[in-house]
């Protein structure tokens, strides 16, 4: 295992290296004032990259203005949609990387709302790269996908070979969304790569509800000294800190290794949903959960234990996650008790 000087040591080479690659670089970020894309682009500005925000702020999509606050100043935000054609149309002249982060999340709301569903994580993304490959066919994009689309798993930890089984519907249009960027890739030469997120949390995820990560509202709970429900208890999963997840798509996006390929996010501490409970009550010093079966609506769909094997992209493109969950969790926590109050 490294130590914490090496670790230390190899983050502050790599963000050099980051930096250098992005300064004074056009970046565009779909559902930029999102959770991931918000983060992405404070990174980015801090490095001194020209980053354009594209984003809905459509309520249950996870849009807040509040997320880009320190850098309102030093952005530009376009409120648009993802499936408007003529606002892509110029917003992607000039870009020389785009971050494709917008999506609808909520696996419930698929299920519920297929239609709506299909036409922002299938169709707009096939619209995308239409319009790239019209009006800017060097850019070079990276897709957010997720680890949803294997379905339940065969075996674990899941790799890249794991069939594709998705449960619902979010599953199949992201699944769709995501091989559109590589068939382009490969067809037409726009440099496009995907990485398949697993739980990732942190400052400016969604907490009022459980839309985005079950996370979220637990966060929330505690913060607000109240209980939080468990479901089910024994299940498996990984989980990323933002940051790792945003220094990931960083590193596929300046490396042309990446191209074309398909990348499992994922980290080495597996733990169960009651031991991440405890732990979460460990870290806020207090708190208290029930442990209840899974709804029924969401039971037809959950997957069982998941976690990823990351091998390929941190073999390729040397990325593995840096926070460790106990320390994630500390400065989320850190940061919803200042900042509560723009997030209900």
């Amino acid at each position: 295992m490294d130590s914490l000087q090496a670790k230390k040591a190899r983050a502050k080479g790599r963000d050099e290296y980051l930096a250098a690659s992005f300064r004074g670089a056009n970046i565009l970020i779909t559902g930029g004032a999102g959770f991931i894309g918000s983060n992405l682009a404070i990174r980015l500005t801090a490095y001194g990259a020209n980053v354009t925000l594209v984003d809905s702020l459509i309520s249950e999509y996870g849009g807040n203005l509040f997320n880009i606050e320190g850098i309102k100043q030093q952005v530009r935000f376009n409120i648009s949609d993802v499936r408007d054609v003529h606002s892509m149309q110029y917003l992607v002249r000039g870009t020389e990387y785009l971050f494709n982060l917008a999506g609808q999340t909520s696996h419930i709301d698929s299920m519920q709302d297929p239609y709506t569903d299909l036409d922002i994580n299938c169709r707009a993304q096939l619209s995308i790269l239409e319009t790239c490959r019209a009006f800017n066919p060097d850019l070079k994009i990276v897709f957010a996908s997720t680890r949803q689309i294997y379905g339940k798993p065969d075996y674990l930890p899941v790799d890249e070979r794991h069939l594709l089984r998705p449960v619902d519907v979010n599953g199949i249009n992201k699944m769709a969304g995501e091989w559109y960027h590589i068939l382009y890739n490969n067809v037409y030469g726009i440099r496009a790569c995907a990485l398949r997120l697993t739980n990732t949390y942190g400052p400016r995820m969604r907490v009022k509800d459980n839309r985005q990560t079950f996370l979220g509202i637990w966060i929330r709970r505690v913060v607000e000294g109240e209980p939080f429900e468990v479901w089910g208890g024994e299940q498996l999963r990984d989980f990323n800190y933002v940051d790792d997840v945003v220094t990931a798509m960083l590193m596929a996006a300046v490396e042309d290794r990446a191209n074309g390929q398909i990348f499992n996010l994922g980290a080495s501490q597996v733990v169960s949903l009651k031991h991440l409970a405890d732990l979460l009550i460990k870290v806020n010093a207090g708190g208290k959960y029930i442990v209840r079966e899974f709804p029924e609506e969401r039971k037809r769909i959950d997957i069982g234990d998941y976690y990823s094997n990351f091998e390929h992209i941190q073999n390729t493109l040397g990325w593995q996650p840096e926070i460790t969950l106990e320390e994630g969790l500390r400065r989320t926590l850190e940061f919803y008790r200042v900042n509560i109050q723009h997030y209900l």
